[in-house]
């Protein structure tokens, strides 16, 4: 893919998916929204693999708030949750952890979909 074609379709993800900026605010969305956390980062090639996927999967599931936790500027949050590889998925519903999809793996569209059909909000 060409620089600009990976830069838009960078900017249709980042239009859609609400980047994380706070520990607190992670803290106000696991505790009080049904929401799917995605831990990604910027060097990652397999987190750019699944990202023309992720507004197809964030649009067919109006039941969660999807956010992008980026690994490098929120180190703490992966090693308090256990999120050693990413790209890794992390769901909360009702102020409780709801599912995980966590491993270094690239992930498929249709593993996705399975986890978040998997999940109950």
């Amino acid at each position: 893919m060409s620089k600009q074609g990976y830069d838009k379709k960078r900017k249709e993800v980042d239009e859609t998916m609400k980047p994380l900026e706070t520990i607190e605010q992670f803290n106000e969305l696991k505790n009080n929204e049904n929401v799917i956390f995605i831990f990604s980062a910027g060097w990652c090639p397999d987190c750019r693999v699944i990202e023309p996927v992720l507004p197809e999967i964030e649009e067919d599931h109006p039941e969660y708030q999807f956010v992008e936790v980026n690994r490098d500027e929120f180190i703490e949050v992966c090693q308090e949750h256990d999120i050693f590889g990413i790209p890794s998925f992390l769901a909360f519903a009702g102020g409780k952890e709801a599912g995980r999809f966590v491993s270094k793996d690239r992930k498929t569209k249709e593993e996705i979909e399975q986890f978040i059909n998997g999940l109950s909000a």
